[in-house]
């Protein structure tokens, strides 16, 4: 990346300095592990490996409102996973997600793990272990699986694209910053004109759709994201604003967004979750005063 305006790019790229910004330490144009390295497996069936970002949360909210269900099978250990340390390239995590992004599972309830890669897919697979939060009824199906692919297939506009030029890239570039607000913000008017005509993102009922999208698009409307509510206007969007308010009241959307968090207030910050009670006794404000 150059700041200059009449930057050129060379017959064929090199990577020949760090660059990435804030993330220039862990990018790298290759792939697989940079270090041996273990992953911890706990006494649950299922294993997270994950930190909270919006793509992390998506996981701990399915599996908190799996366990607000009553399944118990969803009992789960999740370890934090420090990305700017670069562990999502210890040999461990590479060998559940060759990708080296976070989250990953590991399904131990078998007679063989199973790996399982990417939020969409962990979202589908959980639910559909689960049988809940995925409708069966084909056009209901449809409806969600479709919203929940258009996240995965729009965030990366928000979150690498605007979220980046914004907020995280050495320079500011007006180009690519209109670029990409453009694109957050149509979006975010694709959203508002669903919920205007629909209580959750696929229909009447709660979904792993809502849970996918809430943790980026009603994180950036609730002004959680890169600091740019003002930037985006994000008042307008009353409807994506109600539904996000919605689901902020259910108290398992809550617990997920606390797993594996490391940033923001202490009593939100639960870095491993390994029980139910971690909720009361191992959050960080508490570790902090007993240590």
């Amino acid at each position: 990346m150059s700041d200059t305006p009449d930057y050129t790019p060379p017959k064929v790229w090199t990577w020949n300095k760090p660059n990435g910004g804030k993330f220039a330490s862990i990018n790298r144009p290759i792939s697989g592990a940079t270090h041996d390295k273990e992953l911890p497996v706990g006494r649950h069936p299922l294993q997270l490996y994950s930190l909270a970002t919006p793509n992390g949360q998506k996981v701990t909210i399915l599996l908190e409102e799996l366990l607000a269900l009553g399944h118990k099978g969803a009992e789960y250990d999740a370890w934090l996973i420090k990305i700017n340390d670069g562990e999502q390239f210890g040999s461990g995590f590479v060998g559940v997600n060759p990708n080296s992004k976070i989250p990953a599972l590991m399904d131990r309830s078998g007679p063989k793990p199973i790996r399982v890669f990417e939020s969409g897919a962990i979202l589908m697979y959980l639910a559909e272990k689960f049988g809940a939060f995925l409708p069966t009824e084909p056009a209901a199906r449809a409806e969600c699986l479709s919203w929940l692919f258009w996240q995965m297939g729009s965030a990366p506009y928000l979150g690498g694209g605007f979220g980046h030029f914004y907020a995280y890239a050495p320079t500011k570039i007006e180009y690519a910053i209109d670029r990409f607000a453009m694109e957050a913000k149509r979006e975010l008017d694709v959203l508002d004109r669903r919920l205007a005509v629909s209580e959750y993102i696929a229909g009447d009922s709660y979904t792993i759709a809502d849970m996918a999208i809430f943790p980026w698009y009603g994180g950036t409307v609730k002004g959680w994201q890169y600091d740019a509510a003002e930037f985006l206007s994000v008042h307008e969007y009353k409807n994506i604003l109600r539904w996000a308010d919605q689901l902020l009241t259910r108290p398992a959307v809550k617990r997920g967004r606390m797993v594996n968090r490391i940033r923001g207030e202490l009593a939100n910050q639960l870095h491993e979750r390994h029980e139910a009670s971690d909720f009361d006794s191992k959050t960080q404000d508490k570790v902090a005063t007993a240590g």
